[in-house]
């Protein structure tokens, strides 16, 4: 789309977003007649933006400047804030290279390299987000109606089409809308893409239903804590993995039909999902939601529809597994890039699954506990060969650096001030 095509639908400026390690979602904005040489040039960024915490210290140094270039071919004129059309970005280094610490970059490349060894994948999120009618940064659910319940549907009846309005006019399909459980809580679901555009379509979704929320008086939060005592927002991936137009998870001779290929998919997720943690439930809120029997997955099991395992088997339909222990607080490139490259490796490798759980884990006296708090999941990140040598040093220690400062600054605190410090970040 060009820079008059864009003035001519009323738009002076383009918003330029990466999601950085704590997963928070930074952006720079080109005005429309600075656009073409934003994507010829880029646009100045600083790599301390790699070392950000979620409350915006950083350990990271002055010294440096990256070039934030936006990829045009998903620019979108933006529904619910006039004037903005947005573009995800990749960030480069002075000499033209893909900065080794981008995090879509290497979500590009993990997608291309295993569809080097024959498998694509296609990817969808279900984004959970908690809505508050509270003043200032005090969280008050914007609905009273019970979970689920057709009541809450009608009490924000206005906001939610309007959310869908502005969803279906920027090219996103939506798949499903509810009230979910927790106070205050909506889910919506996409359809599958291919990963670069799932993990794109999930910022500009998340961008999306906060502009309309405060176009409402309202605010929205994607945090994986919203209420200490409260149920999260989860943000579980729904993926599949394809070898020549044939999908892996379906027409085979294992379990539920899967083929060796996709048994061994899944169980290079399922073996790897300790590491994963780091990427998916980053935080030291997620592990405030990561908790049993709250349809969490805090257990490393895997079942057909089980909603308590961290892996539930869908065979429904075009055949996927739900990855269902990641949540809000997660970068969607970070995420989606260690389970491909789990996935993958679980193929190279030929990894095998253990028997299905049919019944909550929780009940289950050799079930396998996931980590419980952040620092153990960093410890098997940092343990993990397949991992680090596809994210690379710097990206590793600009993670593992952004996950101990976090923990450090949150520690000894209680639940509630935990939830209080990074309920808005998200």
């Amino acid at each position: 789309m060009d820079s008059a095509n864009l003035t001519a639908r009323g738009v002076l400026a383009v918003a330029v977003t990466w999601v950085d390690n704590s997963g928070v979602t930074r952006v720079k904005g080109a005005p429309v007649s600075m656009l073409a040489n934003a994507v010829a040039n880029g646009i100045g960024a600083s790599p301390s933006f790699d070392r950000f915490v979620f409350d915006d210290s950083s350990t990271g140094g002055p010294v440096g400047d990256l070039r934030l270039k936006p990829d045009v071919s998903k620019l979108t004129v933006l529904a619910a804030q006039p004037g903005w059309a947005w573009a995800p970005a990749v960030r480069y280094d002075q000499d033209g290279n893909v900065h080794p610490g981008d995090s879509r970059g290497l979500l590009i490349r993990v997608a291309d390299e295993l569809a080097e060894q024959g498998v694509t994948t296609r990817a969808a999120f279900e984004v959970e987000w908690c809505v508050s009618k509270g003043d200032g940064d005090e969280f008050v659910p914007a609905c009273s109606g019970p979970a689920y319940g057709m009541i809450r549907l009608t009490e924000l009846g206005g906001y939610l089409h309007d959310v869908l309005d502005a969803l279906a006019t920027q090219g996103i399909h939506v798949e499903q809308i509810h009230p979910e459980y927790a106070a205050g809580q909506y889910e919506l679901s996409v359809a599958h893409q291919d990963p670069v555009t799932a993990a794109d379509n999930l910022v500009l979704v998340r961008e999306t239903i906060r502009a309309v929320a405060l176009n409402h008086g309202l605010r929205a939060t994607f945090a994986p804590k919203v209420l200490a005592g409260g149920v999260g927002n989860g943000c579980h991936v729904h993926l599949s993995a394809w070898r020549d137009g044939r999908n892996l998870l379906c027409g085979g001779d294992g379990a539920f039909g899967l083929t060796a290929d996709g048994a061994s998919f899944i169980g290079g997720i399922l073996d790897r999902l300790p590491a994963l943690l780091a990427l998916g439930a980053p935080s030291v809120a997620s592990y405030l939601r990561l908790i049993p029997s709250h349809w969490a997955g805090a257990f490393a099991a895997w079942g057909l529809e089980n909603r308590e395992a961290a892996l539930r088997f869908i065979k429904a339909g075009s055949p996927n597994v739900e990855i269902k222990c990641f949540d809000g607080s997660a970068n969607p490139y970070l995420a989606l890039a260690g389970l491909l490259v789990a996935g993958g490796a679980g193929i190279t490798e030929g990894a095998s699954l253990p028997e299905p759980v049919d019944v909550d884990p929780a009940t289950l006296a050799d079930s396998i506990p996931l980590p419980n708090h952040l620092g153990a999941a960093v410890e098997a990140f940092e343990a993990d060969p397949a991992l680090l040598a596809t994210f690379g040093t710097e990206l590793v220690d600009a993670i593992t650096s952004v996950r101990q400062s976090e923990i450090r600054m949150l520690d000894g605190l209680t639940p509630e001030e935990i939830v209080t410090r990074s309920r808005w970040s998200y």
